[in-house]
């Protein structure tokens, strides 16, 4: 929440911006390449980002309704604790802080890294610290002022992507490929590949629980959590959809296939060399929004956490314009840590499983709650319940379940995550609200925004 003396940033369009920019980022313009290594027919590569988007929009109802439960910033750290216990919530927060944020930052400036390195003679780790010194001093200067920056780079990210797609499909070269559902592409849609590919596709859809991480920073949040989350899902999965069709259409699976620039690779097939420059440098502009997505949700997370933590007050305090600039400091130190020590694949794998383990634990929460917190007030209701959370929690079971078989080095790495986040928790001591800041204590189990 922010101190008295600054009203809270978010209202329903910065708010919707906000999950935009978390959700359409590194994974939409990338994964593909990581796909097509198992799963090469178009009806089976669209299905498994229709399957995301129909278990991305179940998680985002049954977020919805937690958030405005819980009107308060921290995200699984909250729902979590308040579900389960406290040990489980601060895990969920360590995951966020860690994997959630840290991990997605690093990937995307990455990325941005390496389109920018297209347009520009520049080396792509020099564009990738650039783009991270950018971000974070804008964010570091002002909240208010963070929240429109969201607000404009989401616009671009939305205007890009319909351009790209308008024009693939209108001048761009058409492969032999078909979107029929056969039966070669039923059996691969049953095959361990397109679980395991999946993960890929959840990562890219993640960041739909963006907004409950900052709710504490919103205005009116039991009205705006709940259709800043649905609107944003539904409009980000129609254009995914969209823009795989056009990069399936107009690329051959065999150029795509282990291609990190999938998006500049389909506009230089459509358009030509000079082509791909251009969208290259659109491309890069749309990462912009996603670092500073999650830098904004993450630096939030982090304060947080920190508030219950009297050990941890150096990184609690805000400024009085309602800026955590030592949680940001220090999301951007992970950040740096994580382009220094991982390559791009193994933290896109990671960070798609452990997040997917915490989202399955907060929305059988949903659950949970109507049983042990009958009367706590919901102003938004998880639709079909309880069939929307038994959905996701059911796919999501499926997709780990492959990865277990498939993977089991990225599940180590993400339960050796969570057994350092209890033993934190441990160290660390039971939460209590550090003194100085403006987070309630943990157990109100409610809270809300500033502002009408």
């Amino acid at each position: 929440m922010s101190s008295p003396q600054a009203p809270a940033p978010f209202g329903l369009a910065s708010a919707t911006a906000l999950i935009i920019a978390n959700m359409v980022g590194t994974g939409v313009f990338t994964s593909l390449g990581f796909q097509v290594a198992g799963t090469k027919t178009g009806f089976a590569l669209l299905a498994l980002w229709a399957v995301g988007g129909v278990l991305s929009l179940a998680g985002a109802l049954c977020y919805a309704e937690l958030g405005a439960m819980l009107p308060r910033s921290g995200g699984e750290y909250i729902y979590l604790s308040r579900a389960w216990s406290p040990t489980l919530g601060f895990v969920g927060g360590f995951v966020s802080i860690t994997a959630g944020f840290a991990g997605p930052v690093a990937l995307a400036a990455i990325a941005f890294g390496r389109y920018a390195a297209q347009v520009v003679p520049v080396p792509p780790l020099a564009a990738t610290v650039g783009v991270l010194v950018l971000v974070g001093g804008v964010q570091w200067l002002h909240a208010r002022g963070a929240a429109l920056f969201q607000l404009a780079t989401s616009s671009v990210t939305l205007a890009v992507i319909a351009a790209f797609v308008t024009t693939g499909l209108a001048v761009g070269p058409v492969e032999p490929i078909s979107f029929a559902p056969s039966a070669e592409a039923w059996r691969e849609v049953a095959a361990a590949p397109f679980a395991v590919s999946l993960i890929y596709v959840i990562y890219a859809y993640h960041g739909w629980n963006a907004v409950g991480y900052v709710a504490g920073d919103v205005r009116d949040p039991q009205r705006v959590v709940p259709r800043a989350v649905i609107g944003a899902v539904l409009l980000v999965e129609l254009l995914y959809l969209l823009l795989h069709w056009m990069f399936l259409r107009t690329t051959p699976i065999q150029a795509l296939a282990d291609t990190v620039e999938v998006a500049s690779l389909s506009a230089t097939r459509i358009v030509g060399p000079v082509g791909g420059r251009i969208m290259s440098a659109m491309i890069a502009a749309v990462l912009v929004a996603t670092v500073s997505g999650f830098l904004l949700a993450g630096s939030r997370v982090t304060q947080a956490v920190a508030a219950d933590k009297a050990r941890l007050s150096w990184l609690a305090l805000r400024s009085a314009d309602g800026v955590p600039r030592a949680a940001l400091a220090f999301q951007l130190v992970l950040v740096g840590l994580l382009i220094a020590t991982s390559t791009f694949e193994q933290v896109l794998a990671y960070a798609g499983v452990v997040l997917n383990l915490m989202n399955l634990l907060a929305i059988v929460g949903v659950m949970r709650l109507r049983r042990t917190a009958p009367g706590l007030p919901r102003p938004f209701r998880v639709p079909f319940y309880p069939a929307t959370p038994l959905l996701f929690a059911a796919l999501s079971c499926w997709m780990i379940g492959f990865v277990i078989v498939q993977r089991p080095a990225v599940l180590l790495s993400a339960l050796g995550t969570l057994v350092v986040g209890a033993l934190l928790h441990r160290v660390l001591g039971p939460a209590g609200a550090v003194p100085g800041t403006t987070t309630p204590p943990l157990e109100s189990g409610s809270g809300s925004g500033s502002g009408a």
